[in-house]
């Protein structure tokens, strides 16, 4: 029977996610290879690629199979959410009841400019009592953002590693995933948090601000917790971008070729 024009649509539209999936992860095997990178808390030798991105977003990748099936117009074969051994939190993970039902508005200092944001305890009341309490904690004052992405239909700027390189921190993880995109957009000005790829319990500390309308897509896991918006100086992210990355494997993934550091994040 021949597909429907809303299924062809559909099935080409997971191709080109897949093309543009396939693509990054060769090119975060480029620059494993070039910065000999090691994540921390990867398990074992069969996570090679995720521990690239450990701690960070857009880790899933499709398996061939799953993109050899998409050409054929079947079905994307099913896979089931992975978390982790304990899908808890653990006690030093503030309740998610500390932030439900409330919003949360405040300010983002970047290299001294400021972005007016917002986190939404309704949408997200895990996320948004996450990023109130390191908040209130001054957590993120000195951090850095590490990494930019600069494809036309790729811009976030990643911030919160710990120590500036991306890795996480393994006595820092929860979940589970919250207020995630059904059709796998961000629009412009979104918040979102970072985690271990195919990981609902491995956010954490990390977030990307999206400076233009981004498709990602979801992994094994789901897709990326929404956990806020920007509200005003979206331009001041945009202006980092147009600055570009650093020179590497990647001419559209990298760290900014002007370096990000938060001065400061508030919220009441």
């Amino acid at each position: 029977m021949p597909a429907s024009p809303r299924s062809a649509r559909e099935t080409k539209r997971r191709i080109q996610q897949m093309e543009a999936k396939r693509d990054l992860r060769r090119e975060q095997e480029k620059r494993r290879k070039r910065d000999n990178l090691v994540a921390a808390g990867a398990g074992t030798a069969a996570v090679v690629l995720a521990v690239v991105l450990q701690l960070t977003a857009f880790a899933g990748n499709p398996t061939e199979d799953e993109y050899a099936a998409a050409q054929a117009g079947l079905t994307e074969p099913s896979a089931s959410a992975t978390p982790s051994a304990a899908a808890t939190n653990g006690p030093n993970i503030p309740a998610a009841d500390t932030a439900a039902g409330k919003t949360f508005t405040g300010q983002l200092l970047l290299n001294g400019s400021p972005l007016g944001v917002e986190v939404d305890g309704t949408k997200a009341p895990q996320a948004a009592a996450v990023f109130k309490s390191l908040s209130d904690e001054g957590y993120f004052n000195g951090k850095t953002c590490h990494r930019l992405t600069t494809a036309d239909q790729f811009g976030v700027l990643q911030c919160g590693s710990p120590n500036g390189d991306g890795q996480g921190d393994p006595n820092y993880t929860w979940g589970p995933l919250e207020n995630t995109p059904a059709d796998n957009m961000y629009p412009a000005g979104t918040i979102a948090v970072a985690r271990t790829g195919n990981n609902a319990y491995g956010n954490g500390t990390q977030f990307f601000i999206v400076y233009k309308d981004t498709a990602i897509p979801a992994d094994s896991a789901g897709g990326y917790t929404v956990v806020g918006k920007v509200t005003s100086g979206l331009d001041v992210v945009a202006n980092i971008a147009a600055a570009g990355i650093t020179p590497g494997a990647s001419d559209t993934d990298g760290a900014p070729k002007q370096p990000v550091t938060i001065d400061s994040f508030s919220l009441k």
